[in-house]
């Protein structure tokens, strides 16, 4: 069978993988983002509990594989009452997963901005809520943002695991049609392009148009 023919044959699978593994994909990243900002923010409380809760969240998640953290959401938290879909199961490990190490990346963001600004900030006797949202986080996104593009791209490639707990994603369907065919070169050879094509010509350009949008909203440009 020529590659055409199996493209031709096995395409729609893949397809169907790739439209799987992009949901995936945004819905671990709309995760990771909303638990990265908590945590990071957390992070930086002076309450020792707050603080402390965002620790051991971000110490957790960092310190431990990916794949344990799914087969923990997937197999061992229903025996503690705590069930999820398969699909949901997945985003949700690769989502906190990637938001632990996303919260370094927002609390390092700032510490980033200048002291100058914080101090401006509290001159105008701004409460310290509105002085974070509208002075020092939007200078903190254009800092954060070129780490965050690869963080993205890592978040991409690890939902490849949710194939493990039998998610039809990409991944999911390259071995199942391995496994019929035994033609692992095409297989394997045509999701690793699929999962190129979405890191190089999607997020990627995605990431560095938003850089350059608001590296101009903060006139930097």
């Amino acid at each position: 069978m020529s590659y055409l023919e199996f493209l031709g044959q096995y395409g729609p699978r893949f397809i169907d993988g790739t439209i799987v593994t992009i949901l995936q994909t945004v819905l671990s990243a709309i995760l990771a983002i909303v638990l990265a900002l908590s945590a990071g923010l957390m992070r930086m409380s002076r309450n020792k509990v707050v603080s402390g809760v965002s620790m051991v969240y971000i110490e957790i998640f960092r310190g431990t594989s990916l794949l344990v953290q799914l087969y923990w959401i997937f197999f061992v938290l229903p025996l503690f009452g705590i069930s999820f879909e398969k699909f949901t199961a997945g985003f949700v490990a690769v989502g906190m997963n990637l938001g632990a190490y996303g919260a370094e990346l927002v609390r390092g963001a700032i510490l980033a901005v200048p002291k100058g600004q914080w101090e401006a900030a509290q001159a105008l006797n701004m409460t310290p809520a509105k002085r974070m949202l509208r002075i020092i986080l939007p200078q903190a996104l254009v800092i954060m943002l070129p780490p965050w593009g690869n963080l993205l791209i890592e978040l991409l490639k690890g939902t490849a695991l949710v194939s493990l707990i039998a998610v039809a994603d990409l991944m999911f369907e390259a071995k199942q049609i391995n496994g019929l065919t035994f033609q692992s070169a095409e297989a394997f050879g045509t999701a690793l392009i699929i999962y190129y094509i979405l890191a190089r010509f999607i997020l990627t350009p995605s990431m560095r148009w938003l850089e350059r949008f608001m590296a101009r909203r903060m006139g930097r440009a």
